[in-house]
């Protein structure tokens, strides 16, 4: 029978439920309850003693079968409550308190967050007293998300001044903005009335930021959907080759790329498209002498002027 990880691990679940009520039950008739098969079934009961209900990796299922039978010898001690170490409660406490104080959090959530919290420090008693001596604090990211939430919710337009480390200056644009989304970082995807064009800005690159009255009206765009990645070349994106040696293999694993050739004594050969090509002009001076662009023979030449500017300087 086919299945999947999901599917084995409700599985595991109603059958802790299952052994637990009948101990000694017989592996054929648990297979059949279970509607699987017997080596189905012994898999699942190989996994679950390394399961069990502490953070630290104790209290796990003793369960073991002789092939014929299934016994479970530890089932009250697993079914007491769940109790916290000292730690563990701290640890929690203090993540909640930060994240009630984010200013972009809605109002409704940061209310069932407090609720949440009060009762977590009436359970966890004295071992909470330590989290009230600690204390955890956002960077200013997170008024910048609280002001990019607000303008979403209220459908306003944002003044930012934005840096762009692919031409390492600071513009000032209006947008008015689409969604809020984390992959990694947080960004906002907006409509950028200087380009006249859907951006995406990350949030820590916001050097500053202003509500506009004026209203948001971006133009009706499709969602892309993000689940392959941030970065998604089109094919019709200008093409780039690069070659890097051994120290330059990672740039395989963190740019999306349509082929990646080996070359002798380790190298490779990538071919990737982008939109911006000139934006790769700062991977080329970080790769230094572990790679180069091969193509286009205009990036190529851009990248090796950028290097002799930077040398130059280096030099004065």
């Amino acid at each position: 029978m086919a299945t999947n990880a999901i599917d084995q691990t409700r599985r595991m679940l109603s059958l802790v439920t299952y052994l637990r009520e009948r101990p000694g039950a017989r592996v054929s008739d648990v297979a059949r309850a279970f509607g699987i098969t017997e080596d189905e079934l012994i898999a699942d009961l190989d996994v679950l003693p390394m399961c069990g209900t502490s953070f630290r990796g104790g209290d796990l299922l003793d369960i073991d079968t002789d092939g014929d039978r299934i016994w479970w010898h530890n089932p009250d001690d697993v079914a007491e409550p769940l109790r916290l170490a000292a730690d563990e409660a701290t640890a929690l406490l203090v993540a909640a308190r930060a994240v009630a104080t984010l200013p972009g959090l809605r109002e409704g959530d940061r209310q069932a967050l407090l609720r949440a919290t009060a009762k977590l420090e009436a359970a966890a008693g004295e071992a909470a007293g330590a989290s009230s001596r600690l204390a955890v604090t956002f960077e200013s990211e997170g008024g910048v998300f609280a002001d990019v939430d607000r303008a979403i919710a209220e459908r306003r337009r944002l003044w930012l001044k934005y840096y762009s480390p692919a031409r390492d200056e600071l513009t000032e644009r209006e947008v008015d903005p689409i969604r809020l989304f984390t992959i990694g970082h947080t960004y906002v995807e907006a409509w950028c009335r200087l380009s006249e064009a859907r951006r995406t800005f990350r949030l820590d690159r916001v050097a500053e930021i202003k509500l506009l009255d004026a209203p948001s009206d971006p133009p009706p765009v499709e969602l892309r959907d993000l689940s392959e990645g941030l970065v998604q070349p089109a094919a019709e994106d200008p093409e780039v080759v690069i070659e890097v040696g051994p120290g330059g293999r990672w740039v395989a694993e963190y740019y999306p790329h349509d082929t990646a050739e080996e070359l002798p004594e380790g190298g490779l050969r990538i071919t990737l498209r982008t939109p911006d090509p000139a934006s790769l002009r700062r991977l080329a001076l970080r790769l230094g002498r572990d790679g180069r662009i091969v193509a286009p023979q205009e990036l190529a030449e851009s990248a090796r002027d950028a290097a002799a500017r930077a040398l130059a300087a280096y030099g004065g």
